[in-house]
């Protein structure tokens, strides 16, 4: 019983960590956010912060992995089992829509998902997983889309899924080194460039 409770309350504290480490890196920047200002937002020393985690990098993983789960609660999921294209791209506008008022979390998204392309790093299964997952949904999406007419299917719902993948990635970094861009509108813009026009918009022939 002493175990359980113990082993409770270490997963408390890591969620806790996670949590405090999320507000420090939103508000400091990633830069910012060093292990020491991370442990003493919690109340731990640097050694002690790292208890609950193999290394830095698996601690910073483990804070994107959190982050997700807090848009899926704020934003929809991304990506929830049927999900048709409306509802994708609301949640998936308002998280990219978010962003722009965390930029210490891009900047340690995108930071993390270049070091993440080595197999060895901590973070490389999480990108993989997520990428993979995010893709899947939207392709599932996209193609329900094209089916009923509503989004062009020149180019295979697959592709568009990778597509729009790399566009939010690439606009992230465009975004850090300049932050009129916006991000959200260059996405709405796309989903509005693939939406089939209607066939017939009031004009007379």
């Amino acid at each position: 019983m002493a175990q359980r409770g113990s082993y409770a309350k270490g997963v408390a504290k890591r969620e806790e960590i996670l949590e405090r480490a999320l507000e420090v890196i939103a508000r400091e920047g990633y830069r910012g956010a060093s292990i020491k200002e991370l442990a003493e937002a919690v109340g731990l020393s640097q050694a002690g912060l790292l208890h609950y985690f193999d290394s830095k990098e698996e601690l910073f993983t483990e804070i994107l992995r959190k982050r997700d789960e807090i848009d899926v609660v704020h934003y929809g999921p991304v990506p929830p089992a049927g999900t048709d294209a409306v509802d994708l791209r609301s949640a998936y506008v308002g998280i990219i829509r978010h962003n722009s008022d965390v930029p210490g979390l891009v900047q340690l998204f995108s930071r993390l998902s270049v070091d993440a392309a080595d197999p060895e790093h901590p973070a490389h299964k999480y990108f993989i997983e997520r990428n993979d997952n995010i893709r899947r949904v939207f392709q599932t999406a996209l193609a329900q889309q094209q089916a009923a007419g509503e989004l062009t299917d020149r180019v295979d719902a697959a592709t568009l899924a990778r597509v729009f993948q790399a566009v939010a990635d690439g606009l992230q970094i465009q975004w850090m080194l300049d932050p009129s861009v916006d991000m959200a509108a260059t996405v709405e813009a796309l989903f509005e460039a693939l939406t089939t026009a209607p066939a017939n918009n009031g004009s007379t022939p």
